[in-house]
């Protein structure tokens, strides 16, 4: 009787490849091991063009029953702009007048009046009065503090009392000379300057009768003192120059942008602008008031570091007149620079950034860039790329 090789569940044995020396030569794929491996190769390539197209990261998968799922990643496009970029800081600022001064009265008697907040007083008028005499203004930046008389020695403070006679017309016809000595000229001047302001001609100017400020003209910014106070015992008024400027107080890790002679750009709440400079950095801790002319009672410091601009346009400035402004100081700027939203910027694994480029028929490209000068949430970008070309924005 003929023999069947045969497995026990009656499946017939198939007969094994040859195999060489190594074992595995010789050896067909079957055809089901050949469809799993043509299968992969699909999902892979079906991935990597819908990672290249911007589109989704699903594969397909064929087992699933069906339609295949979409999804579309979340993106918008913006264009290339050709375009000058500059890196400014934008800063909040104060619009206000320039060298704030305390002004101290010296000497005895009593206040009998006082200025208003806004009134001006050119050098040679009265600021306030004392026991009904007025105590007078003159440019100087050194206070008072002797009575200035024709048997004192020579110093600067008499040189400071000459030049304010001559330049408001009391030495006229006295050939004085603008020296440190009190001469008979001088005498003569200091009666005729009494007599015009209705004060006994004695030649004399006792303490506190004179107050020095550098600004021939002042502003009052506040009056501290109440009419009927005695002298000699606080600040009387403070008081400002006519120049408006304006302050920052910008953080610590902005202050290496505004190094003086920084251009600057400030705009008011109108809308309209004028040009400045950095004029004057005060580091944080530093006194605030400066005392000048009989003055005292300034702040004891400042947490932090002031930056004051000086500006192009005074008219433009008093039409508006103290407020908060709006300071952009002029950093780096390029011209005709390619410029891409830095949200478009693609941080590459091996170093480098690179754009995705969106292109007519809806493909996308990813392309190297350099990068140039970053502000204002944009960057300056150089490589395969051109104006009016669409770059991938994700949102």
């Amino acid at each position: 009787m003929a023999h069947t090789d045969a497995r026990a569940d009656d499946t017939p044995v198939r007969p094994e490849p040859a195999q060489d020396s190594a074992g595995t030569a010789g050896r067909t794929p079957s055809p089901r091991r050949r469809g799993r491996s043509k299968q992969r190769t699909l999902i892979t390539l079906a991935v990597v063009t819908a990672l290249a197209a911007g589109g989704t990261a699903v594969a397909w998968r064929p087992w699933d029953t069906g339609p295949a799922p979409q999804r579309t990643a979340e993106h918008t496009t913006a264009e290339v702009l050709k375009t000058s970029l500059s890196s400014g800081l934008k800063l909040t600022g104060k619009l206000t007048y320039a060298d704030p001064t305390g002004v101290t009265g010296q000497g005895q008697g009593t206040l009998t009046w006082l200025p208003a907040v806004g009134d001006t007083v050119k050098a040679g008028g009265r600021l306030y009065e004392v026991d009904g005499q007025p105590v007078v203004l003159f440019t100087g930046d050194r206070p008072m503090w002797r009575e200035l008389a024709p048997d004192i020695t020579d110093g600067p403070d008499v040189k400071e009392l000459k030049r304010n006679l001559v330049d408001l017309g009391y030495a006229d016809g006295l050939g004085l000379s603008v020296d440190e000595k009190f001469t008979a000229g001088t005498l003569t001047a200091v009666k005729r300057w009494q007599k015009a302001m209705g004060l006994p001609q004695t030649g004399k100017i006792p303490v506190g009768r004179l107050v020095f400020t550098p600004h021939p003209t002042v502003r009052v910014q506040q009056v501290t003192a109440q009419l009927g106070a005695a002298t000699g015992t606080g600040t009387v008024l403070k008081i400002t120059g006519t120049v408006l400027e304006v302050t920052l107080q910008p953080g610590d890790d902005q202050l290496s942008q505004l190094s003086p002679g920084a251009q600057a750009t400030v705009q008011f709440p109108d809308g309209t602008t004028t040009t400045g400079k950095i004029t004057r950095f005060t580091p944080a801790g530093s006194g605030g008031d400066a005392g000048s002319g009989g003055s005292g009672g300034g702040d004891t410091g400042q947490d932090k570091a002031t930056v004051t601009i000086t500006l192009g346009d005074q008219k433009a400035a008093r039409t508006t007149g103290p407020s908060t402004v709006t300071v952009t100081i002029t950093g780096k700027g390029v011209d005709d620079a390619l410029v891409v939203p830095v949200t478009a910027l693609t941080a590459l694994d091996g170093g480098g950034y690179a754009v995705t480029l969106q292109h007519k028929d809806g493909t996308t490209e990813l392309v190297t860039v350099e990068i140039g000068l970053v502000a204002n949430a944009k960057a300056q970008v150089t490589g395969r790329i051109k104006a009016g070309d669409k770059v991938v924005v994700p949102q």
